[in-house]
């Protein structure tokens, strides 16, 4: 799945994975960081890897300041809990027990 993180642009996981080791080889004091960034990553330009890195900082600061939900994890639990007990029932069927 693609993700745009915001860019405007769609990002391949093969991008997301040469951005990353880009940013590791050209940290905030290179000279040129985004135009060599996007050297690295396939099909992108220097503006749409700093747009993906600021996107990337906005959703990192969001974290770290408790602004995404917390997953309700009861509810999955319910739905896993509806496909056990009907998948429990199926096989009782199929052999005949109830």
């Amino acid at each position: 799945m693609a993700s745009s993180r915001g860019s405007g642009s769609s990002w391949t996981p093969k991008q997301n994975k040469q951005f990353e080791e880009a940013l590791a080889m050209y940290d905030k004091d290179t000279p040129d960081r985004w135009h060599n960034i996007a050297r690295a990553v396939s099909g992108k330009s220097a503006e749409e890897v700093r747009r993906h890195y600021e996107a990337l900082e906005k959703d990192i600061m969001k974290i770290e300041t408790d602004q995404v939900p917390i997953p309700n994890y009861k509810t999955m639990a319910n739905v896993n809990n509806f496909y056990q007990y009907h998948n429990a029932n199926r096989l009782l069927k199929n052999l005949k027990l109830q």
